[in-house]
């Protein structure tokens, strides 16, 4: 009987382990990967601001079939170094930026010097040069799209919010979305607003919230992921009263 009871915790320890690995990855100083759902994961790494301090900053990174597409780099090249060897093997289909502030593309020098491709919004690759920030490779102007293995990954540009350039991305297979920082976390304030049209913002996110109403999976550039209830209290939030 007590051996049975051995036998029997030792699976809930193991049980719990492995819960905890899927549920967070990978964990350092610089970076933090975090699982979403089976292809789907928010890497986490931190920007020191002078109005907000230390400031946690989002992306996504998606897998299918080996391969991998990560939306915005992490904020330096240490903790973009981290995510490339933390994806070892896999090929790293490309990079894409969805916007030009720092928290966006601040690590894209690491990612340039692995072979990896990066992408961005025209304008976002114009803005970037004006701010002497490394230059995504390649620009597109309204709408990116590239395979990963067998599906398709959406980028597409809606119009003016948090920045004048910023775009989300949308894998449609896995109902899930990076909203960047066009997207706010439930509860957020309006953040940063140096650089934003906050008439246009509810109309662009209005325009997204349509174009993809199964979404299940929204990740905002800062803060917990949730549903479309994301898109809902941003146009909210910037919806004049």
């Amino acid at each position: 009987m007590k051996s049975i009871l051995y036998i029997l915790g030792f699976i809930i320890i193991l049980n719990s382990c492995n819960s905890n690995t899927t549920s967070n990855p990978y964990s350092s100083e610089n970076l933090k990967i975090e699982k979403i759902s089976e292809h789907i994961f928010r890497h986490i790494s931190y920007l020191d601001t002078n109005d907000f301090g230390k400031v946690s900053c989002n992306g996504m990174i998606y897998l299918n079939e080996n391969k991998a597409i990560v939306f915005d780099t992490p904020t330096n090249d240490e903790a973009s170094a981290e995510l490339i060897n933390w994806l070892g093997e896999k090929d790293i289909e490309a990079v894409v930026i969805t916007h030009f502030h720092a928290d966006c593309l601040a690590g894209l020098k690491e990612f340039h010097s692995n072979g990896i491709k990066s992408y961005a919004n025209n304008k976002t690759i114009e803005l970037a040069k004006e701010n002497n920030y490394v230059l995504p490779q390649n620009g597109f102007d309204k709408k990116l799209e590239i395979n990963i293995g067998n599906e398709i990954v959406l980028t597409k540009y809606f119009g003016q919010g948090h920045t004048i350039d910023n775009v989300i991305g949308y894998i449609p297979s896995e109902k899930a979305m990076f909203g960047g920082c066009l997207i706010k976390r439930l509860e957020a304030g309006k953040g940063n607003l140096e650089d934003a049209n906050t008439a246009d913002w509810p109309i662009t996110v209005a325009a997204v919230k349509k174009e993809f109403p199964e979404v299940e999976i929204v990740i905002p550039g800062h803060g917990k992921n949730g549903g479309k209830e994301l898109l809902d209290y941003t146009i909210e939030l910037f919806t004049e009263k």
